[in-house]
Order: structure tokens, then C-alpha cells, then sequence
């Protein structure tokens, strides 16, 4: 979809429809709607007063113009009430307008910037999310599907912006938008492949095509270099496989002293190994990896969007099968950093090939960390599908994280990380165990991994229920979320203007 910004009047400017506002309560209309109200001699104030056009959130009205003015159609979309206007609605009110023009066929739409009027918020952060949620919302995963599809698409979306002193503004966040919500797809189309189209070697050659693209390092370690380094607790879960593991690393370089380390969890596919799941819900283990193409992702935002600094990515990546090699309840493996781990069970591996990423992470003398991981059934449990559990060390980086999930319309919410969780990680025969138990597993898990993260600044995102959907949202499609994707940029954007 090609999205341009033009300076002009909405009414006179050809379009298969036009796409204007309202807020919840408003019964005369002003600005662009108004104006449009007047070409269309009062139509839209008529269907106010009818009580047809409420202006509630997420409300599509189309009205035909018959020629009155250039669009073939006007759709007034609902806003909700004014004082309860952000950015994120945005996404969602551009969203569901352009979902319903593509169901009847319309390819070349007009808007105006939500938000940037009357409601008062910059025009730059309305038009990032206007774009965002125009692109997001019209993902559709496709790649295996031979029948064609019953709706069209929309070719064009045009802005519309009366004052030409916005237009730069404007531009700017139409970028910015556009990277983010791309970037976003990219986890989506990567998690919604199935586990033999996205395998470890899967995931290294679409990192690999992300960093010819966007200039970004590219390194892949294999299994013999994790046998060098140590990294038992990797190779111990992908030793069940017969896709050899991968553990992938890109790294943009924006200057100065010091880099920022995300890393994301990689299981290509969890039967849970001899620990084995049930066969209900098992074919959405093919999105165990959704922390890893959420990394991958926001690396190739950075390295569209280049901001002035450093950023490494790691992805451990491995199947996680039970093949009669595999790890089994009762072993005794050895991580990167020395510790020795009685598995208790081997569904819960998320957390060991972490182990050894966040291992390399400190070799590699990454600071802060932040990792994004389908880890937890617990977290999901606890949050539901609505939030994202946060884990930390580091009070401050925590709090950095959780605005830049607000920014992006990404809830998180931070559990607690109490000493006495320690206790149920506990093992008579290693120096920790893999499982704590049911009772608070989100956190045990949490603190599985705080003791490799060890005192660098670090951060656990588990997202166990949100990367995945089971229905359609404002903006999200059923299936893959690509969640955490702009939290990641927004986080690296943000340290980057601290450090000037």
C-alpha cells in the first residue's frame, strides 16, 4: 500500500472514499468532517440528529456522495469521547475503516489525521499512529492459502492536511509508522509459518536477509561453537532434534560506548520433549518462537531507522522434541556460565537455551538486557491475553520498558521478583532446577533466569499470552501478534536520545 501525505482540502481530491471523524456527544460537527458536512448539505449533521452517527469508538458510517464532492463515499468513524482519546485508538479507528472499504472493494482512500485536531496531539505521533494501525490492521497471512481472496486491497491511502506547516511532521511519522508496523508484519509472517517452513535454519536465513537489507552484522553460531563455549543447557534441549540449532546474532551499530542487548526465545516447535504436552492447542507451538522474530524484527526496524546506538540481538533457536536422544526429567546439564540445572521438566525450555543466550550476552559485554519470551503458561494464567508479564533486576530499566510498551499500545505489567521465589527453584543435586512447580511460575521461571542474567540490568518480558490471538482485535489479526516489536525500537529510540 502506497501512503502519502498532501496538502489540501479532502473534498476535492478523487478518492473512492474519504475518511473523517467524530467524537462520541459532538452534534455539529467542525473542521475537515464539518467541511465535509456542509459539501454534502448537512448529511452527516442529519444522521447525528437521527441518532444513526454516534460517534462511538470504533463506529463506521459510509455515506454516498453521489458527486457532490470528489470522494465516491465518505465513512465517519466513531472516536469515543474525547477525554479518552490516545494514540493507540487511532490505530484501531484506521484499522477497522480500512478493513470495511477493503471488504467492498475500494483500492484508493483518503483520511484525514486522527487526533491531530481538536484533541490535540501531535501531529507527527498521529500520523505514526495512523499508519501503524492502516498497515497492521490490514495484515493478512496468506502464504499457503491457494484460494484467492474474496476482498480486494487498498492500494493507496493518501493523508489529507490543510495546514502545509504540518506537512514535514506529518512525513516524519508516516516513516516511522510505516517501519514499525512493516517490521511488526515481519514477526507476524515468521510466527504464523508452520514449524517445518520455520525452522532454526529458517530463522538464521531470514536474519541473514534482514541484515543484507538494512546493514545490520550478521553471525550465526553452530553446534560445535556452542560446544566450545560451553552452552550445555542450549544444546541439551536441542539435542532431540534433527534441525541442527542455531544461535543468531545481529547487531546495529549506532555509535558510542556500550550496547543494548535484546534477546528472544527460538523453539521453532514445542512438543514439550518427553515431558510432552497434550495434543489439544499443540499445532500454536509452532509460535514458541515469537520472542525470537520479535528480536529479529526490531533489528530490522533499527536498521531501517538507525538510531544513534548500539543494539545487539541474539536468538537461541532450536526445535524442542522427544526423540530418544533427548533430554529427559532427572538429567543434569551444565550451562555457559558454569552453573549445573536439574531438569525437572523438559517443557520447560525456554528458559535453558535463555540460560545460555543471556550467558553470551554478558560474554559479549551487552548491557541492558531485555528478553522477550513465549516462556510461561503461568503468565498467562496470571495476565491473560490483555498483558505482558515484566520481570527485573533493575527498577529503572523496567520502568523504561513499560512506557515503551505504552507508546506502542503493548500493555505490560510488572510482577514481583521475590527472594523467597529463589527457594522453589531449589535442587538437592544441581546447583538449580528448571521447574519450580505450579504456584507461581511465571516468577520462578523469571528467576530461573536472574541467575544468568546476574547483575547486569535485565528485563524478562514473557508473553506467553499475548504473541498469539485468538480472535481479531482493533489492529491485531487472529494468529501471530508480532507483540513486543515496537516496545523493543520504542526502548532502543528512547536510550538513544538519553545518550545525546
Amino acid at each position: 500500500m502506497e501512503i502519502k501525505v498532501v496538502s489540501g482540502d479532502i473534498t476535492t481530491i478523487p478518492a473512492q472514499a474519504a475518511i473523517v471523524n467524530l467524537f462520541e456527544g459532538v452534534e455539529q460537527p467542525s473542521g475537515a468532517t464539518g467541511a465535509v458536512d456542509q459539501a454534502l448539505d448537512g448529511a452527516i449533521s442529519r444522521l447525528i440528529a437521527e441518532g444513526e452517527i454516534k460517534g462511538k469508538l470504533n463506529e463506521v458510517t459510509i455515506i454516498h456522495t453521489l458527486g457532490r464532492i470528489a470522494p465516491a463515499r465518505v465513512v465517519v468513524v466513531g472516536l469515543g469521547k474525547q477525554e479518552d482519546f490516545t494514540l493507540d485508538k487511532i490505530r484501531g479507528v484506521a484499522a477497522g475503516a480500512l478493513r470495511r472499504l477493503r471488504r467492498i472493494g475500494v483500492e484508493r482512500v483518503t483520511t484525514i489525521t486522527h487526533g491531530a485536531g481538536i484533541a490535540g496531539l501531535e501531529p507527527e505521533k498521529a500520523a505514526q499512529a495512523l499508519v501503524e494501525g492502516s498497515i497492521l490492521g490490514l495484515y493478512e497471512f496468506r502464504k499457503h492459502v491457494t484460494k484467492e481472496p474474496e476482498s480486494g486491497e487498498i492500494k493507496e491511502l493518501i493523508i489529507v492536511e490543510r495546514d502545509e506547516s504540518k506537512i514535514p511532521a506529518l512525513e516524519r511519522g508516516c516513516v516511522v509508522g510505516r517501519v514499525m508496523a512493516e517490521a511488526t508484519n515481519l514477526a507476524r509472517d515468521m510466527i504464523n509459518e508452520p514449524g517445518n517452513a520455520m525452522t532454526p535454519t529458517d530463522m538464521a536465513e531470514m536474519a541473514r536477509k534482514v541484515a543484507a537489507e538494512w546493514g545490520l552484522e550478521y553471525e550465526v553460531l553452530d553446534r560445535e561453537q556452542m560446544q566450545e563455549l560451553g552452552m550445555g543447557a542450549l544444546l541439551g534441549v536441542a539435542q532431540g532434534s534433527r534441525q541442527p540449532p542455531k544461535l543468531i546474532r545481529l547487531a546495529h551499530k549506532g555509535g558510542g560506548e556500550g550496547a543494548l542487548g535484546i534477546l528472544g526465545k527460538g523453539i521453532t516447535f514445542d512438543s514439550g520433549g518427553i515431558s510432552i504436552k497434550p495434543a489439544q492447542g499443540m499445532p500454536e507451538m509452532k509460535g514458541d518462537m515469537a520472542g525470537g522474530a520479535a528480536v529479529i524484527a526490531a533489528m530490522r526496524a533499527l536498521g531501517e531507522l538507525k538510531p544513534l546506538i548500539n543494539v545487539t540481538g541474539l536468538v537461541p533457536a532450536t526445535e524442542n522434541l522427544p526423540d530418544g536422544a533427548a533430554l529427559k526429567p532427572g538429567d543434569i546439564i551444565k550451562a555457559m556460565n558454569g552453573k549445573t540445572i536439574e531438569i525437572e521438566s523438559t517443557d520447560a525450555e525456554g528458559r535453558l537455551i535463555l540460560a545460555d543466550a543471556l550467558g553470551y550476552a554478558r560474554k559479549l559485554a551487552l548491557s541492558p538486557l531485555v528478553d522477550v519470551a513465549t516462556l510461561t503458561g503461568a503468565c498467562a494464567v496470571a495476565l491473560g491475553p490483555v498483558c505482558t508479564g515484566a520481570f527485573a533486576n533493575n527498577q529503572e530499566l523496567v520502568d523504561k520498558v513499560i512506557v515503551a510498551g505504552e507508546e506502542a499500545g503493548e500493555k505490560i505489567w510488572q510482577m514481583p521478583m521475590y527472594e523467597e521465589y529463589k527457594e522453589l527453584n531449589k535442587s538437592d543435586c544441581a546447583d538449580i532446577k528448571n521447574s519450580g512447580g505450579r504456584n507461581g511460575g511465571a516468577i520462578t521461571a523469571a528467576q530461573f533466569l536472574a541467575e544468568f542474567s546476574e547483575d547486569t540490568p535485565w528485563v524478562h518480558l514473557d508473553i506467553a499470552s499475548t504473541s498469539f490471538s485468538e480472535k481479531e482485535g482493533a489492529y491485531t489479526p487472529k494468529g501471530g501478534t508480532g507483540v513486543m516489536v515496537r516496545t523493543l525500537v520504542n526502548l532502543a529510540l528512547a536510550l538513544s536520545r538519553e545518550r545525546g
